[in-house]
């Protein structure tokens, strides 16, 4: 599959209506960016369950803004909704393959136990 375009209008939709989504937050001017690009369609082609999405960081300034885009290229890694990865830098291809197949062989069932006792704010071994 290939590259998904995401904006506003889509991005929350996208991320939580499938397993894996990876999101390229990218712009025109941004010679990484330009570098990046065809090792994360090749990727695309590659893994067929997995959306890759990109945002044109230009065009969609107010939802780089709410994730908090402070240089790029940006490359995040949700799954089942659940943001795993968020890194600047242009990644060659070996890189970005190590972060698909670590998100696919990730137990979510311990993340999401981590995240309920972290939001529960179990901090055991700190009573004083």
């Amino acid at each position: 599959m290939a590259t998904v375009e995401l904006t506003k209008g889509n991005f929350e939709e996208t991320v939580t209506g499938n397993d894996i989504v990876l999101v390229d937050w990218w712009a025109d001017w941004c010679g990484p960016c330009k570098m990046f690009a065809p090792t994360y369609e090749a990727a695309s082609e590659k893994h067929s369950d997995v959306v890759f999405g990109k945002i044109d960081t230009e065009d969609q300034r107010e939802l780089s803004a709410e994730a908090g885009i402070q240089s790029i290229p940006t490359l995040m890694a949700f799954r089942e909704g659940i943001l795993l990865y968020s890194q600047p830098g242009a990644l060659p291809p070996a890189a970005l393959e190590e972060i698909i197949g670590k998100v696919k062989e990730l137990d979510m069932d311990a993340v999401r136990a981590e995240i309920e006792k972290e939001e529960a704010g179990d901090h055991s071994g700190h009573d004083h």
